[in-house]
């Protein structure tokens, strides 16, 4: 039987990214989740989501879990900025604590109550910009922009994205307006790319001033979002790289808005955000009745 079946979730979001919140640590035997399961929670049957966040017994000291991240696709994701605090918020209200350590694919990620009591801050640790670290299939030795396009040669619709790792890989497309794309048609294409091994996210960003940047993304595994945490953070960093922008801004999604601070001492990136709670319930075990 499903380690989820019968078992219980919380459904959140983190400014319309759509998460869904499951601790499996105290799970009796198997605390693993297969792609199939998780496919099977995306379907409008279970908890529609973009991305399930699954709690597992620690594997490291001084950790409060090991967290699996599913797109609604059932690939797994290296981070998720929204969904980390949403992850945050449930623990804290559980335990009163102000402070956290997680482990995930992409390294460990400490968090903690944020300047207010209703925003709650990521270390999402340090961006990677080497070609073999986002990754890319061929060497690009300046990754603030690398060749690629989308239209015609002489008069291309998007070029000339800055390339970077937040714990999954990112292209950015400066543009003037984020609107004035359909992003639902080219982030696809984008996505899988050959350039990008692993695939990728696509955004598309607008510098508004030094301290502040309205963006859209076409999330990998997910499809297009309201709200994408990694890529508000490696939206942040790519400007401060191009000196077009502040290391502390606001980035502003179609769900919200995000503090992101490149961080000056140890380059690590900070993101604050709210986390809303919407309900909790039960997956019913005939969701995973077709699932080997």
């Amino acid at each position: 039987m499903s380690a989820l079946a019968n078992h219980a979730f919380a459904k959140m979001n983190g400014i319309g990214n759509e998460i869904v919140v499951v601790d499996l640590r105290d799970s009796q035997g198997r605390a693993q989740v297969s792609a199939a399961e998780a496919r099977a929670v995306a379907s409008p049957a279970g908890a529609p989501y973009d991305q399930l966040m699954v709690l597992q017994p620690p594997r490291l000291d001084g950790t409060e879990a090991y967290i699996t991240i599913y797109n609604n696709d059932g690939s797994e994701a290296g981070a998720c900025g929204n969904g980390m605090r949403c992850v945050v918020r449930r623990i804290f209200e559980k335990t009163g604590q102000t402070t956290a350590t997680f482990q995930t694919r992409a390294g460990l990620l400490n968090c903690w109550q944020g300047p207010a009591p209703d925003l709650y801050t990521v270390d999402m640790g340090a961006p990677k910009f080497g070609w073999q670290d986002i990754p890319l299939a061929e060497e690009f030795r300046d990754t603030r922009y690398i060749e690629l396009q989308v239209g015609p040669i002489d008069n291309p619709v998007l070029h000339s994205p800055s390339v970077v790792s937040m714990g999954n890989p990112h292209a950015v497309f400066w543009v003037d307006d984020v609107n004035a794309y359909d992003l639902e048609r080219f982030g696809p294409l984008l996505e899988n790319h050959p350039i990008f091994p692993e695939r990728a996210n696509i955004t598309l960003a607008h510098i508004v001033n030094r301290d502040h940047i309205t963006i859209r993304t076409w999330e990998r595994g997910a499809g297009l979002t309201r709200a994408c945490g990694s890529a508000a953070c490696a939206t942040a960093v790519a400007a401060a790289r191009l000196k077009r922008a502040n290391r502390i801004v606001e980035i502003t999604l179609p769900g919200g808005k995000l503090g992101i601070e490149w961080r000056e001492r140890d380059d690590h990136v900070l993101m604050t955000g709210t986390a809303d709670f919407e309900y909790e319930g039960r997956f019913d075990p005939a969701l995973f009745a077709s699932v080997a």
